[in-house]
């Protein structure tokens, strides 16, 4: 059966070979044992049950926990030939009957369900149409877990009454804590651990302290305004007020929280899978269990309450295997908050133990990826080259004089002040927290107003993390010295400390080479929207960014060629086959702008307009003639003026011309200026649209 499973891995899902632990998963359950696979998000747990559901008699049961994205798992099993449906409260009762009807009749091969429907799936089932129970997002039936969820309990009486059908339990964010309670929760166990690598070269890894975050933002996001991204952020109100501010700059953006009614936050939801809407800022409501294969990018705003958080969202970026990047700002702020949360649980202890480790990633002075794998059991000992710490290494200097003038203030303070205080009187800052109680008279007073506040803080934590200083955090975070420190002050005991670089932006430069889009590419990208608009389905489900990668890189001529590209199968090579090669061989056809063509005494809107006649499109035109894209647009508004049969309509609609013009009637302004029209639509419509909606609307 494993050759079987093979031919259909290429077959229907375009693959030649399977991932690492795939082929083992999908062995043991086609002979029916049960199974635990802890697996990356992106490392493909979903073709692990998929392929058994081909071979096997009967219908796999998928049991997934969130209702709004059952519809795009289902679309993606039939844009590749594969008959599959979903059972949810979302449904009305005949589509509900429906769905039962096939399972009845044994006319599906995989049906997705939510742990608070099962109950009413359950009678309908039984061993003779069934054939195995998959569990994704596994982590959430146990306590230990980050997200634990009561429905989920329900999913051990399954075992009782199934006892012969096997049942795949899967989760990309696991400690052995929690796997072993995945196991004991589901009554399995004989089952077999799968546990694949965590790690995830291409993302790139950076941590950067959380002062003046929104510019850091704004200069991350330079050259990403098509790309699709998410920010997380603690608070609802951060998400909108985030939200808000980029939407003022020029970016599309939308908040979501679980403050919102359902009927928004599903919408935002698919504007974001449908690539309409780029960013979204969300709160940790938002994510799991998002297929979205061309997410290029994750920031954490704030930091997370753990690393199985960190590292499931974070996961949720370059699910195509493309480089992405990966942004966490860290504060003492946040650490605060967090621990205050913690503190408030049920489950203390294990959250407080959590947090402290996201701390030690967050401040970690060595390679990010070798402390993130080692959480989850994974031991590696070279540095990874892909993150921050690995591309600029700190530089160490001697800290021996700057820790004993932390160590005195604290002394002097009595210990019983929180960081806060402490960097305001070595900095002699001259405000009340100081001057109420008189340490402007204390003799470290001012002993480090050279350092920055944000420098002197991020010293102050390497003091903790080297033992030299505690932080009392159920004591309102009073800092207090250890016997280490007495070492410091009065023994000359040596501290090195690493030097910080409050960086605009990292060192991403061989990231970006491997990231450029080419013209060809996105050329693939706009015929992947328009088909996915007329299939009403995301455009990752038509194909993902690696696909089309391959594409750009094998350049198809046959559909025998085509369906050799990663991710092609015979149902998509046969509806969209042809399409994207007769794309790629009129892009070949495209010859170079002849350099006679850049350089003759002909007028430059007239050699735009040669180049236009030709098929090159703006992008193309500016580039090769060194201009920018706002002059060639100005070039077609002339050459329009002169009668030439150019349609501007392609670039501009008529209900922007309205706008434009009804904004222009609306402005006190007698000048035939564009700036005071460019304020008014806060910076959002280029100027060479401005000037063309006032060309096309007022002649």
């Amino acid at each position: 059966m494993l050759e079987q499973a093979q031919e259909l891995l290429q077959k229907y899902f375009g693959y030649n070979s399977f991932r690492p632990n795939q082929e083992a998963i999908v062995n043991n359950l086609l002979k029916g044992r049960d199974v635990v696979g802890i697996m990356p998000t992106g490392g493909g747990k979903s073709l692990c049950f998929q392929l058994p559901a081909l071979i096997l008699s009967g219908t796999a049961v998928v049991i997934s926990p969130l209702i709004s994205l059952m519809k795009d798992q289902v679309d993606a099993l039939k844009a590749n030939g594969i008959d599959a449906g979903f059972f949810n409260s979302s449904q009305s009762v005949d589509e509900q009957n429906e769905i039962i009807r096939g399972l009845h009749n044994q006319s599906l091969q995989l049906v997705y369900t939510a742990p608070e429907s099962l109950d009413i799936l359950l009678p309908h089932l039984n061993e003779e149409k069934i054939c195995l129970f998959a569990i994704d997002e596994a982590h959430c039936i146990s306590a230990w877990g980050h997200d634990f969820r009561p429905a989920y309990i329900q999913l051990g009486k399954l075992k009782n009454k199934f006892p012969d059908i096997p049942i795949a339990a899967f989760t990309a964010t696991a400690d052995s804590a929690t796997q072993d309670d995945i196991i004991n929760q589901l009554n399995i166990p004989e089952a077999e651990k799968h546990i694949a690598s965590f790690d995830r070269k291409n993302l790139f890894l950076e941590v950067r302290p959380g002062k003046d975050k929104f510019p850091q933002i704004l200069e991350f996001l330079k050259n990403k305004k098509d790309q699709s991204g998410i920010i997380y952020c603690l608070s609802r109100k951060g998400t909108e007020d985030l939200a808000d501010k980029l939407n003022n700059r020029g970016y599309q953006a939308q908040a979501y929280h679980a403050g919102l009614e359902a009927e928004v936050r599903s919408k935002i939801q698919d504007d974001f899978i449908n690539d309409n809407t780029p960013i979204v800022v969300a709160t940790i409501a938002f994510g799991m269990g998002i297929d979205k294969s061309n997410v290029r990018w994750i920031i954490h705003y704030n930091l997370p309450k753990n690393i199985e958080s960190y590292y499931q969202e974070i996961g949720r970026s370059g699910r195509d295997g493309l480089p992405a990047e990966t942004l966490m700002f860290y504060s003492y702020a946040d650490v605060v908050k967090l621990r205050r949360f913690a503190e408030e649980s049920s489950n203390k202890e294990i959250q407080l133990a959590k947090l402290e480790r996201i701390q030690q990633y967050a401040e970690a002075l060595s390679c990010r990826r070798i402390a993130l794998l080692s959480y989850f059991g994974e031991h590696k000992t070279e540095d990874c080259g892909n993150c921050d710490i690995c591309k600029t290494p700190p530089k160490f200097f001697d800290g021996t004089i700057l820790t004993q003038k932390v160590c005195s203030a604290i002394s002097r303070l009595g210990q019983k002040e929180p960081i806060s205080v402490v960097i305001d009187v070595l900095r002699g800052a001259k405000n009340t927290n100081v001057y109420d109680k008189g340490y402007q008279h204390i003799k470290t007073y001012g002993l480090a107003k050279d350092v920055g506040y944000i420098e002197l803080q991020q010293y102050i934590i390497q003091m903790v993390n080297q033992g030299i200083i505690s932080i009392r955090f159920h004591e309102k975070g009073r800092l207090v010295l250890t016997p280490f420190a007495n070492k410091v002050l009065f023994q000359d005991q040596k501290v090195k400390l690493a030097s910080i670089q409050l960086k605009k932006k990292a060192d991403l430069e061989s990231y970006k080479e491997a990231s450029g889009e080419s013209e060809l590419f996105e050329k693939l990208r706009t015929l992947r929207k328009e088909i996915s608009i007329e299939e009403n389905v995301p455009a990752y489900i038509i194909f993902n960014d690696a696909s089309l990668k391959d594409m750009e890189n094998r350049l198809p001529q046959t559909k025998d060629e085509f369906v050799q590209v990663l991710g092609v199968g015979e149902s998509k090579n046969r509806k969209y086959g042809h399409r994207f090669i007769e794309l790629i061989q009129k892009h070949q056809q495209q010859e170079p702008i002849p350099k006679t063509l850049k350089k003759n005494k002909r007028s430059t809107q007239q050699i735009t307009y040669e180049l236009m006649e030709k098929g090159y499109s703006i992008a193309k035109i500016a580039e090769e003639r060194e201009l920018k894209e706002e002059t060639i647009y100005g070039h077609l508004i002339k050459l329009h003026q002169d009668g030439k049969p150019i349609n501007l309509f392609e670039f501009i609609t008529k209900k922007e011309i309205e706008n434009i013009v009804e904004a222009k009637k609306s402005i006190d302004d007698d000048e035939d200026r564009l700036k005071p029209l460019f304020d008014h639509f806060d910076e959002k419509i280029p100027y060479w649209k401005l000037k063309m909606g006032l060309y096309l609307g007022l002649n």
